[in-house]
């Protein structure tokens, strides 16, 4: 029993040519073809009418088209072309019954449908029963022999080639062999093949080429009913897995996907229609449009989901792939070759436009991969650029030298690494990441050389600063008047010795004499910062250094001694000594002199200060020379202490001293006075006139001169103990104060120190004598 689901069928084409796409597509989804993609295949079959064509797709695919009732005589049973999906067979397989041919329903002169139909199902089948009789084999004008020769000539000149399986299928067997009976039949259809007329290009191509003949024999159904059954048994076996290689259909080319059956077929029948010549160029574009977009597509999936391909694009994200280039030429070659494999009989424009769509996506595919491998080779290369050039400094060499021979090392690095990511089948150029290699490099090259001029620039510095601003600063608060001049000669020496080795050293950096002037005058003029910049630090404590200046002077005698207020010094003229050096001072700090252009800020200043009274004299015709802001002939950026600014510090430096001078004055006195403790001489000769006659006694009686004379060394002994000038230096009251609180205290410490020189003869005498 024939299942009816399991065969749906559908009236593809019917007698007045009209196609059923509703049908077709219909039929479509009932058989699930979309899902097939290119596992499925096309059966048709064509002969004479009542030739039992029905019958026999029945027996052999357990279909169900309407079959010819033998009791009602022949007559035209299958009109137009019906489509049923076979059963039980693997893959998928849809059969095409064609109306019969030579029948009397169209007449002898309406041929055109016969020709239409035959060519769509060789243009859509890949598997073609020609059903024919066995006593037809050898004549003339039977078989459809005027048909295929029609249609081998159309085939062959509108279409690329596509081989189909011919079977033809010789019914009612005699007894005569099949051995002897395809011989007969080769002979026919190749006669037919030799005849057709052929294109340049295939005139030497043989029938094998574009159809595979096979021939096979069956017996009558009506009188071998069984033995029938048997052999399309046998014959039915042959159509599983017909696709598959070495199948009835094995080496089949340019098969439509089965998503797109419905519109290639209604195409191919809408063209067939349209032009009665059977001129099928259109659909020759169109198929070989759509066969070779599902090939570009095929690979384009299949090389997504290579895993070589997965393996490589994740390596390459995070590391340098040195092969990449081969690798990946060596997968989109497979690909491409294998398209260009499966698209070779299809129209040379189409396949060339599909293939170079396919390669633009696959190379974009691919694109992202081979910038990250030249991302990875730039970004080691940077790294052994880093490396070498640290290196090559670190052992001395060149800044300049080192700089372009490790870019020329590692640049040709980069260059042959790039080779190995170069895609053959991509049009790729690397000269944009070299230049943006070459050009980090340069800039690498560029912070390395400024880091370095401006540690060799801190350097010199440096060193110039240590060598000028300790002496500079002694120098300005030791002034006299060779202090500028001392101050040039060093600021000289030092900058001409850091220029000399500053100079030397940056002779590896290959610098522009320009450049290296400029680099130079820099350090140049920061030595000259240096100068001027604790110039007017000095400047800014004068009056400190005034004051400290004045009270070294003024305190210390030419020896560096600390006076001593006797009275005999003259304390006017020290003043003034200690005055006219604190002046000499704020004239050297007065203005910056490194240029050594002469002035008179000096004389200026000690007319006008040192010296009012001749000021006084002058004033009632000449302005005051410090009632300025700025010096004569001196600029302002030289200038570190105005005219007036000196007045006024002269002014707050007197009042300052002040102090100190009149202690002086002070102590002097003080010590005049403590120094003149003797009675006056009127009063030392009163003493002596009044006291002639105690002095006699005294001479009479030498027992007194021992008592005034031990009384005297008592005497003595408690002055020096005491230190009676001393006390008295700082004043009458004071001395005699300080003398009676250390007087007990020193008669116990006499009579102490007596009583041990007493205790010692004992000591000595009572010491036993050695042996």
């Amino acid at each position: 029993m024939v299942d009816a689901a399991a065969c749906c069928s559908t009236h593809l084409i019917d007698g007045d040519g009209s196609f059923n796409a509703t049908g077709l597509d219909k039929f479509m989804k009932e058989v699930k073809l979309g899902e097939c993609g290119l596992s499925y295949a096309v059966v048709s079959i064509m002969g004479p009418q009542s030739s039992g064509k029905s019958t026999l797709l029945n027996h052999l695919f357990h279909t169900n088209f309407r079959e010819m009732d033998a009791f009602k005589g022949r007559s035209q049973t299958t009109k137009g072309i019906w489509m049923a999906h076979c059963a039980g067979i693997e893959p998928c397989t849809i059969v095409m019954d064609l109306e019969g041919t030579d029948g009397r329903e169209r007449g002898e002169d309406d041929t055109a449908f016969e020709k239409q139909s035959a060519l769509f199902a060789l243009a859509v089948s890949d598997i073609v029963l020609i059903n024919m009789w066995c006593h037809d084999i050898g004549r003339e004008h039977a078989a459809n022999k005027p048909l295929l020769k029609t249609v081998f000539q159309v085939m062959m000149r509108l279409f690329s080639p596509r081989k189909t399986t011919l079977i033809f299928v010789i019914r009612d067997k005699t007894r005569t062999p099949l051995e002897n009976l395809e011989p007969v039949l080769r002979e026919d259809i190749q006669k037919i093949w030799d005849s057709v007329p052929k294109p340049e290009a295939h005139k030497e191509t043989p029938l094998s080429t574009f159809f595979n003949i096979q021939v096979v024999a069956l017996s009558s159904f009506e009188e071998k009913e069984e033995q029938f059954k048997e052999q399309v048994a046998n014959l039915r076996q042959r159509f599983y897995h017909s696709i598959a290689p070495g199948g009835l259909a094995g080496d089949r080319q340019g098969v439509v996907p089965a998503s797109g059956f419905s519109f290639s077929a209604e195409q191919i029948w809408k063209v067939i229609k349209e032009n009665r010549d059977l001129d099928l160029p259109a659909h020759k574009v169109m198929v070989a449009t759509v066969r070779c977009e599902e090939i570009a597509n095929e690979k384009y999936a299949a090389f997504v989901a290579n895993k070589d391909w997965c393996e490589l694009e994740n390596t390459v994200k995070s590391e340098l792939v040195p092969d990449l280039g081969k690798r990946l030429s060596a997968m989109l070659q497979t690909c491409f070759s294998g398209y260009d494999d499966e698209t070779t009989f299809f129209e040379e424009g189409v396949r060339t436009c599909k293939r170079k769509q396919m390669e633009e996506k696959l190379l974009q595919l691919v694109q992202p991969s081979y910038h990250s491998t030249l991302g990875h080779i730039k970004s080691e290369t940077l790294e052994k650029f880093n490396k070498a050039f640290e290196s090559a400094l670190s052992e001395g060499q060149g800044f300049a030298v080192a700089a372009r021979d490790c870019k020329t090392s590692t640049m040709k690095l980069f260059d042959h690494q790039s080779e190995g990511a170069i895609i053959k089948q991509a049009d790729w150029d690397t000269s944009k990441v070299r230049e943006k290699c070459s050009n980090e490099i340069d800039a690498q090259i560029a912070d390395v050389r400024n880091t370095k001029l401006t540690d060799l620039s801190t350097l010199y510095e440096s060193k110039l600063k240590e060598a000028l601003y300790g002496p500079v600063e002694a120098l300005l608060q030791a002034t006299n008047d060779d202090t500028w001049p001392a101050i040039r000669k060093l600021y000289k020496r030092e900058t001409q010795t850091a220029v000399t080795e500053c100079s030397a050293a940056l002779s590896g950096y290959e610098m522009k004499e320009d450049s290296k002037k400029e680099f130079l005058s820099k350090l140049e003029n920061h030595g000259r910062d240096i100068v001027e910049k604790k110039a007017k630090e000095e400047a800014g404590r004068v009056l400190s250094l005034m004051k400290e200046r004045f009270v070294s002077i003024f305190n210390h005698d030419s020896d560096q001694m600390p006076r001593v207020w006797t009275g005999k010094e003259d304390i006017r003229a020290i003043t003034k000594t200690a005055r006219a050096s604190s002046l000499r001072l704020l004239s050297v700090l007065a203005v910056i002199r490194l240029d050594g252009d002469a002035d008179k800020i000096a004389d200026i200043l000690v007319l006008t200060l040192l010296d009012p009274t001749k000021v006084a004299v002058k004033s009632s015709t000449t302005n005051d020379p410090l009632a300025s802001s700025t010096w004569e002939k001196i600029p302002a950026s030289r200038t570190l202490i105005t005219p007036v600014q000196c007045k006024s510090l002269w002014c707050q430096f007197q009042r300052e001293t002040e102090y100190t001078v009149t202690q002086a004055i002070s102590s002097q006195a003080s010590n005049k006075r403590s120094s003149n403790w003797l009675p006056p001489p009127w009063a030392i000769a009163a003493l002596f006139v009044l006291g002639f006659n105690e002095f006699i006694t005294l001479l009479r009686n030498p027992l007194y001169l021992v008592m005034i004379f031990i009384s005297y060394l008592l005497l003595k002994a408690l002055w020096v103990q005491l230190d009676i000038g001393a006390e008295f230096r700082h004043g009458f009251l004071t001395g005699i104060l300080s003398i009676s609180t250390k007087f007990v205290p020193t008669i116990f410490n006499l009579m102490r120190k007596l009583s041990e020189q007493g205790q010692r003869p004992t000591e000595l005498q009572n010491r036993p004598h050695s042996s």
